[in-house]
């Protein structure tokens, strides 16, 4: 079998984009979920929605990776700014990332995932690094890209919250739901992994729906369009 490349969509305007480029497509339902394999940009791939929230994302990540054997993983979506040197339309290349709600003390350090020994998860440099170049190519003149620390938890962060995420990891650029959990399964698995983040808004409902409704399906697509070929 060739490598198979698991995108995970984190809203269904994503996946929707994505799939306009999915060429051969067939569905399968599993758990709930509908993944949709065939062939993007030359590369035998398989799209899903990743479910919101770290448990889901978890599940449906090892679905990928066991049940349709995934090579690779890229998650891509849209983020919280963490960092003030971000705008609404700026790129998020995840080299790493924290469960910022994980707190297992006094038995172990806060946000240290046990099984792991480690707080911060390193997603794969060389497709990281990809990524990364990919988002450039396709966001030029739209905004800049980034590269570092994405935190990740279970609650949409408002204005406040995202406030004091801030002082708590002063070299975080953004803040999500998935993210980590991704990296801890594909860490687990030996799994590849990228995380994709547009910045949609800094806490505020309405310009993450606003966003989330013009726009972020046009940079999954983008983004993806100038990755995909570049992994074969």
């Amino acid at each position: 079998m060739s490598p198979r490349l698991g995108i995970l969509a984190a809203m269904d305007r994503e996946l929707d984009a994505v799939l306009a480029d999915l060429r051969d497509r067939r569905a399968e339902r599993v758990l709930g979920r509908t993944f949709h394999a065939g062939s993007l940009h030359g590369a035998d791939a398989v799209a899903v929605i990743s479910g919101i929230g770290k448990t889901a994302v978890a599940t449906t990540t090892t679905l990928l990776i066991e049940r349709f054997a995934a090579h690779a993983i890229v998650l891509i979506g849209v983020a919280g700014r963490v960092s003030d040197a971000l705008a609404v339309g700026d790129v998020v290349i995840a080299s790493e990332l924290v469960h910022h709600d994980l707190d297992a003390r006094p038995i172990f350090p806060r946000y240290e995932v046990p099984a792991l020994r480690t707080a911060r998860l390193p997603t794969d440099a060389r497709l990281a690094e990809r990524a990364a170049a990919a988002a450039m190519r396709f966001a030029a003149g739209r905004g800049t890209v980034a590269r570092g620390l994405v935190l990740s938890g279970d609650q949409f962060l408002g204005e406040e919250r995202i406030a004091e995420l801030r002082g708590r990891f002063p070299d975080g650029l953004a803040v999500e739901m998935e993210g980590a959990a991704v990296a801890q399964v594909c860490i687990e698995s030996g799994t590849p992994c990228a995380v994709v983040r547009t910045i949609s808004d800094g806490g505020d409902a309405a310009s993450f729906r606003r966003f989330l409704e013009r726009d972020a399906g046009e940079y999954a697509r983008g983004i993806l369009a100038a990755l995909v070929p570049t992994l074969a």
